[in-house]
């Protein structure tokens, strides 16, 4: 009979979270939020590296690393604090702000680089847009949907490169850099006015509400008291070392690949627009049909491990290639590796409660964004050890193009670099668990749902006086030992 009740009261929790939030927010706002944001900043790829060289003749990729670096700086200590307060305040207030904020400096590019430089350092603070994103997408989605859908939202960042570098490249030779920049600032506007008009609230009146009743701590929101609270559990510990280790070499091939494929391998322009999309398009496959075969059949964790074999696959093939062909084969690997961001954000969406969505998306956000810092500066120095120098010299026609690697034994040596990391990433892997996290997360949903159920309980009744209810304020993640 208290089974029957119990079931009776949560799928009564369940009815009252649909009507607020399922009726009406769907995965595919966040897909067009993130495919219109990234698509006005891949149009740019052309007219950066222009404005880049203009701005800083010398050490361009260098100054590129330090601006980078500041923004992700600010994203660690920011992201988590925006995870926290979305948890209380909703989500489609802070989507907007990062959306907002991330697309500020676009408008700048041409009018004043010093300017656009200087906001996309600043704009770290509230550029977070992932980290907002897959709470949105957590709020929205049961936990067996959430690896596909996050699956799905990566994949949207990818077909967003797959056609804008080449669109900007051809706007940029035809018309001017100019053009360009006014079509990513009509875009990101849209995309502003998409969020403001047209996105919903995910987050349940219900859950906002009884996280009003218990307001976040401010040690919550603190980056580094976040992080030394994960000490405390290993499995959350493996995953963030996993998360660093994995995607610092990313970040740094992300910022620097583009300019070595054009002046270290001489892709010209249109190889380098073909190679995007492919890479592009592969990773849409990857992340959507082969991403959710794989989480069916192997499970979580083993996804996560056959990504991160992947990564060190290609990274090490980009290390030692000197051909174009090689570089064409690695980039379908990369493209498989694509898997492993959304196969770990599932892992750690399904290891928190449901009010802790934001806080623990926006701490792997924040490691990635300071990876973000990290990797492009790490990258450039070590490009500038072994003297290959990432300075895009426009080359005059008729005059052979330098070779920078002449001296260099090894063609890309901050790929080998990338290489040795993501193998550490995968032997760290190999220890997070998965069916124990699992089993422990259903005892929590258990007490939460059971907390839950009293609460709206004492709500019913107002003469009825509330209680100290200590497992409403719930920790990032739970312990994982018993």
């Amino acid at each position: 009979m208290n089974r029957e009740k119990t079931a009776t009261q949560a799928g009564d929790i369940m009815l009252v979270r649909s009507s607020h939030g399922r009726g009406r927010a769907k995965v595919t706002h966040a897909v067009v939020v993130i495919f219109l944001e990234f698509f006005a900043w891949g149009l740019l790829t052309t007219p950066m590296l222009t404005v880049l060289r203009e701005t800083f003749p010398q050490h361009t990729f260098l100054m590129n690393g330090l601006v980078q670096g500041v923004k992700g700086l600010l994203s660690f200590l920011s992201a988590p604090l925006i995870g926290a307060l979305s948890d209380v305040w909703g989500r489609k207030s802070f989507l907007l702000m990062t959306v907002f904020f991330t697309c500020a400096p676009i408008p700048l590019m041409r009018i004043s680089p010093w300017w656009y430089f200087a906001l996309i350092s600043v704009s770290g603070v509230s550029a977070v847009t992932f980290s907002v994103i897959f709470a949105y997408v957590a709020d929205i989605t049961e936990e067996h949907e959430r690896s596909t859908a996050y699956g799905l939202v990566s994949a949207t960042f990818a077909a967003s490169l797959v056609t804008s570098p080449a669109i900007g490249a051809y706007l940029s030779a035809k018309y001017s850099d100019s053009l360009v920049v006014l079509v990513a600032t009509v875009i990101a506007v849209a995309d502003i006015a998409f969020v403001f008009f047209v996105v919903p609230e995910s987050l349940p009146d219900k859950m906002r509400l009884t996280s009003w009743g218990f307001p976040i701590s401010w040690e919550q929101a603190d980056p580094f008291a976040s992080l030394r609270r994960v000490g405390k559990d290993t499995t959350v510990l493996l995953i963030c070392v996993t998360v660093f280790l994995s995607y610092l070499p990313e970040a740094g091939q992300y910022s620097s690949f583009f300019l070595y494929l054009r002046q270290v391998i001489e892709f010209s322009p249109a190889a380098i627009a073909a190679f995007i999309a492919m890479v592009g398009i592969l990773s849409i496959v990857a992340q959507t049909v082969f991403l959710s075969v794989l989480m069916r059949t192997v499970g979580n964790k083993n996804t996560v491990l056959l990504g991160l074999g992947f990564q060190l696959l290609q990274l090490a093939w980009y290390g030692f290639g000197s051909e174009p062909w090689m570089m064409w084969a690695a980039g379908t690997v990369a493209a498989l590796s694509s898997i492993t961001f959304p196969a770990v954000s599932a892992l750690v969406s399904r290891s928190a409660s449901a009010d802790q969505q934001g806080v623990v998306q926006g701490m792997i956000t924040g490691i990635r964004g300071l990876c973000n810092g990290l990797g492009p500066a790490l990258y450039g120095f070590i490009f500038y050890l072994f003297n290959v120098e990432l300075i895009d010299i426009p080359s005059v026609p008729g005059t052979p193009t330098q070779n920078h690697t002449e001296k260099s034994v090894i063609p890309g040596p901050p790929f080998l670099f990338g290489a040795c990391a993501v193998l550490l990433a995968l032997l760290v892997a190999i220890f997070i668990p998965e069916h124990h996290r699992l089993a422990d997360n259903k005892t929590c949903s258990s007490r939460k749902s059971s907390s839950t159920s009293t609460a709206l309980v004492q709500n019913a009744n107002p003469m009825t006086t509330p209680t100290s209810d200590t497992e409403d304020i719930e920790p990032l993640l739970q312990d994982s030992s018993l």
